[in-house]
């Protein structure tokens, strides 16, 4: 199971928000059940099939393009581990038992 954070950064739209954009990704997110997500200040995690995600971000990256952006950068963060099962939650977890 795959643990991937996405910033998706829309350029050239002559303002410096980015939420419709967030939002637009969120109501991707929402309308499936295969891969579990959390949103946060800087970007979106999700966790599960990586080939699922990786699809995923396809339709993201296209939803951007959709409301007239020429121009997407994006930020993929990926940890793939096959050692043992891991989740959003273990990894919190497991720095938290630390503190």
């Amino acid at each position: 199971m795959a643990i991937v954070e996405l910033t998706v950064c829309p350029l050239g739209t002559g303002t410096t928000s980015a939420s419709k954009y967030v939002a637009g990704a969120q109501k991707i997110l929402s309308e499936q059940e295969k891969v579990k997500y959390m949103l946060n200040p800087m970007g979106t995690v999700m966790e599960g099939d990586i080939d699922e995600i990786f699809r995923l971000i396809r339709k993201i990256q296209e939803d951007v393009f959709d409301k007239g952006v020429d121009r997407v950068y994006s930020i993929i963060k990926v940890d793939d581990r096959r050692d043992k099962k891991s989740s959003m939650e273990q990894k919190l977890q497991s720095v938290n038992s630390k503190l």
